[in-house]
């Protein structure tokens, strides 16, 4: 599903313009992209966490030239579901 697939779902669903549901689909990404820059988590009850999770320093290998690198530690940003979300998929998508 792409961002245009959910911008049209809602506006078939809620009766609203594409355009309203598309600034405001954008505006809630830049709000958490923002805030997960300013190092802040962000909840959403039911659905899951948007959290920065830190990275440790680790040797790597670049294996092109065969040499030993070093990785420096690192911020990345990352998605917790939430237990009801994670239950959901259990439950209804069937395994292949």
């Amino acid at each position: 599903m792409t961002k245009a697939d959910i911008v049209a779902k809602i506006s078939d669903k809620s009766g609203m313009e594409k355009g309203d549901v598309q600034a405001t689909v954008e505006a809630f990404m830049k709000e958490v992209k923002e805030s997960l820059e300013n190092g802040e988590n962000v909840y959403l009850r039911g659905f899951g966490s948007f959290i920065v999770k830190e990275r440790a320093e680790k040797t790597g290998r670049n294996i092109s030239k065969n040499t030993t690198i070093i990785i420096p530690a690192h911020n990345i940003p990352s998605f917790k579901p939430s237990k009801v979300f994670i239950e959901g998929v259990k439950n209804k998508v069937k395994v292949k």
